[in-house]
């Protein structure tokens, strides 16, 4: 018996992010631009509440669903912030991550054959997740002259008709694009009139600058037809917490449930307490993080004006998409480490669309960010 891959592992390749990742590893005096990860820590007092349910030995499985605490505070969140409604009992599933929440999606509701339209550039999960439960990827690339926002056209134009699924993040990783009420509309449309479901990944709702986060599933018509992914790594800079939760319909949830219950279980116990206190009481730290977060959005925006490198104006999450001043990102992000120490991410790790871009990420310190950015203006000069 040998460990020869299934055929739909063959057909997924490694994550193309990670390649730049273990190249920066290789290089002394590195600064990361790479990574979507906060560089702020948990507020403290959700660290306190981690470190108290430990203390008590609050260690054990949680309901498959997630403690009612948290789904009840969540349901309150989620209403009160984004005007989404749901049932804490039926229409809420804790995860161990969005990332988690995104793959039982995939596999509960797609057979072989089946057809996922993914609005790309994209986080890099989407299409491995579709692609490992069976079904066809359509990929929508989004255009820089729509300032990589979804529309109709693009949908239309990438025979998005003809799925099942729409998969879309706004605020977005990797282009900082964000949407609002009245560019989602014609979208929502598009979707009702195909008759499509949606995924709709908003774990960076949170951060986004320039106008308030709207989530498609407000829409009329969207709410029975749409999964609504957040959870506690960037707003709250809990990544390695891995809690994340689903807003669904009863019978969504219901479905992926029965998933997570033989292969999860349940949410991390430690952290479930931790984001209790989180939603409680730690709204401050997240205001206090997006404000630090915009000021160094509008930095590396100005820096990139003044080199020249046409830059659309990233309105969310912690991501800027540059075009890249070479014909091959590629081999400028490969440089880029190896003669100036900045790594940045290729816009072609991300998919169709983000070909000629760069993901820059500001989710690290003001200081560091202005060096980098010194040494990439060095380095294009």
């Amino acid at each position: 018996m040998s460990f020869e891959e299934s055929e739909r592992l063959e057909s997924v390749p490694p994550s193309g992010i990670r390649r730049y990742f273990e190249l920066a590893e290789e290089y002394d005096d590195i600064i990361s631009l790479g990574v979507g990860e906060p560089d702020f820590a948990p507020p403290w007092a959700a660290r306190d509440a981690a470190i108290g349910s430990l203390e008590r030995g609050q260690t054990s499985y949680t309901p498959n669903r997630g403690l009612r605490e948290l789904r009840e505070e969540i349901a309150a969140h989620t209403s009160e912030k984004y005007d989404l409604d749901y049932d804490p009992d039926e229409e809420i599933l804790v995860t161990a991550g969005a990332s988690e929440a995104l793959d039982l999606a995939f596999r509960a509701f797609h057979d072989p054959g089946d057809k996922v339209a993914v609005s790309q550039p994209s986080y890099l999960s989407y299409v491995p997740g579709a692609t490992l439960a069976g079904a066809d990827v359509i990929d929508v690339p989004t255009r820089p002259e729509d300032d990589f926002k979804l529309t109709p056209e693009v949908l239309e134009a990438a025979g998005a008709a003809e799925a099942d699924t729409l998969v879309m993040c706004y605020p977005n990783n990797p282009t900082g694009a964000t949407m609002t009420r009245e560019e989602l509309a014609p979208v929502a449309e598009f979707v009702r009139e195909h008759d499509l479901r949606v995924f709709a990944d908003e774990i960076y709702a949170a951060l986004s600058y320039e106008h308030e986060h709207t989530s498609i599933a407000t829409l009329p018509g969207m709410r029975e037809r749409t999964v609504v992914f957040n959870g506690f790594s960037k707003a709250y800079a809990m990544t390695g917490l891995r809690l994340g939760y689903a807003l669904a319909p009863p019978e969504a949830i219901e479905a992926m449930n029965r998933i997570h219950q033989y292969t999860m279980l349940s949410a991390p116990t430690t952290a479930q307490h931790a984001a209790i206190e989180a939603l409680r009481n730690c709204e401050s730290d997240v205001a206090e993080m997006r404000a630090q977060y915009d000021r160094r959005r509008n930095f590396v925006l100005s820096r990139f004006e003044e080199m020249g490198l046409d830059c659309f104006p990233a309105s969310g999450a912690f991501y800027v998409f540059p075009e890249c001043p070479w014909e091959d990102s590629d081999a400028f992000a490969e440089a880029l480490i190896e003669e100036q120490g900045v790594a940045v991410v290729p816009g072609d790790v991300f998919g169709t669309g983000g070909d000629g871009h760069l993901r820059v990420t500001y989710a690290t310190g003001l200081g560091d960010l202005k060096e980098a950015l010194a040494r990439i203006e060095e380095f294009i000069d």
